[in-house]
């Protein structure tokens, strides 16, 4: 579907997205959630958890958790990977919240427009559950049924955002996970606090001011920092609301909002969803990654991984490896070559050539040391991307490829890929699968003992009296 630049300023008359995302937050209660946003809720904290710990390990962390330290502060929560220490509540926010996509293994909002570029809205879990979790240590004694509602209003309020504004905010180089996860962090942040009536509003204000992120830092430290950020910036907005500061009240709105300077406008005929009607969670839905790395690559591993595992072909019997996909891949993914596990994360050659190597793509195989060796830097310029005009045709509504791995005896094994792709709503993982990805996420930094109380722990959050347990559980 072309969009055109009429189509960037489209800014309905009389547009209250700030008053109705203010009312929903005003209204929503644990009573009004239904039971499958709820069990969705859990799955998506069950695999956050694990991300969380398996960003700890990250150098990125490591330099953020040093720099908490130096900075101190009041101990309002527990600061990730730092023995003990806790930091003021931003601070803490800031590191967990780039732990947790360090990996960028973090679920993904579902879109079902053809006019987005399918897969390119957000990673709705991390900036609320962090803002969330962090905020609660703060206040102290939040229940679990409590963080469940500010994790879920947090969610809710990112991903409507998210998709009705118009596909140019990605389009034109905005990282909507860094943009409008800090919607989400200060919906969670705001609804813990109690916010209401005018420093509620004023606060949108403020949020809409701190969010930024942009595409160039994709394959640096610098994109999971985006949703440290907004787990932070939501937080600060939500804080500095409620002692008063003033800001727009309308700020999502008008020509001068967030949506219409960011975004280009919104898409006026998907706003009558409004807020908690449908929840976005469920319908329709989320997807939980099965690869540590950009889901708009997933249906190509997938795929590779069924043609060398039913073709049961070599390593040392490959040729040449062509990818054969449309622009809303081949453009964002942008490495030809990975030099190390951040780049490996936006690159085909990177990621079909792990599964070529090993049969499998997670923690360890997007570590700088395997994505520098011998046989991965070989086996990457045996790999050839090529754009498709046949795909490209086919739209974008879904996440379209196709291989052909050549032997060096002659031969060609070719296949699509399943535009159902593993771990989406239509083809999710399950729940032992789900768990199974934590434990990958925490191999080597809690064992199993640890894992088996933080997975008890999420399951059972809305029946515990203390909703922020699953943070000691932590490294």
């Amino acid at each position: 579907m072309a969009v055109t630049n009429n189509d960037f300023a489209r800014i309905p008359e009389g547009m209250t997205i700030t008053e109705d995302a203010a009312r929903f937050l005003e209204a929503v209660t644990y009573e009004s959630i239904p039971e499958d946003a709820l069990r969705i809720g859990r799955r998506c904290m069950l695999d956050a958890a694990g991300l969380y710990a398996a960003g700890s390990e990250e150098h990125s962390v490591h330099i953020l958790v040093d720099e908490a330290r130096d900075v101190g502060g009041r101990g309002d929560a527990r600061l990730l990977g730092g023995g003990g220490v806790k930091v003021p509540v931003g601070m803490a926010a800031r590191v967990l919240g780039t732990a947790g996509h360090a990996h960028d293994w973090d679920d993904t909002q579902v879109s079902v427009d053809p006019a987005h570029v399918y897969g390119l809205l957000t990673h709705p879990t991390i900036p609320p559950l962090t803002a969330a979790l962090c905020v609660g240590q703060m206040l102290g004694g939040v229940d679990g049924r409590r963080v469940m509602t500010a994790f879920q209003a947090g969610v809710e309020v990112e991903s409507k955002i998210s998709e009705w504004m118009l596909p140019q905010h990605y389009l034109s180089g905005k990282h909507s996970s860094g943009t409008v996860g800090t919607f989400g962090a200060y919906a969670a942040a705001a609804w813990l606090l109690g916010l209401r009536g005018a420093e509620l509003r004023q606060g949108f204000g403020i949020a809409a001011s701190l969010a930024a992120g942009i595409r160039c830092n994709f394959g640096t430290m610098t994109k999971p920092l985006h949703v440290g950020r907004a787990s932070e910036n939501g937080v600060t907005a939500a804080l500095l609301a409620r002692r008063g500061f003033g800001a727009d009240p309308a700020a999502l709105d008008g020509p001068w909002g967030f949506l219409a300077v960011m975004g280009g406008g919104v898409s006026p005929e998907k706003m009558a969803q409004g807020f908690g009607r449908t929840w976005s969670i469920t319908d329709p839905g989320v997807s939980i990654k099965p690869y540590p790395c950009g889901i708009l690559t997933h249906p190509t591993m997938d795929l590779m991984l069924r043609l060398v595992t039913e073709a049961d072909v070599k390593p040392e019997e490959i040729d040449q490896i062509i990818i054969h996909a449309g622009t809303n891949i081949l453009k964002p993914i942008r490495y030809p070559i990975a030099s190390n596990h951040l780049e490996a994360k936006f690159s085909l050659p990177a990621e079909v050539s792990m599964i070529a190597l090993v049969r499998k793509a997670g923690k360890r195989e997007f570590s700088d040391e395997f994505v520098a060796s011998d046989a991965m830097q070989a086996m990457q310029r045996r790999v050839r991307t090529e754009f498709d005009p046949a795909i490209e045709a086919m739209g974008f509504d879904k996440v379209r490829s196709r291989i052909t791995i050549r032997r060096k005896n002659g031969t060609e094994v070719t296949g699509w890929a399943d535009e159902r792709y593993r771990g989406g709503p239509e083809n999710p993982m399950t729940d032992a699968e789900v768990e199974a990805k934590l434990r990958s996420c925490c191999e080597g930094v809690i064992d199993t003992a640890g894992q088996d109380r933080l997975i008890e722990a999420i399951w059972s959050i809305t029946d515990d009296a203390d909703g922020t347990r699953m943070v000691s559980l932590l490294p």
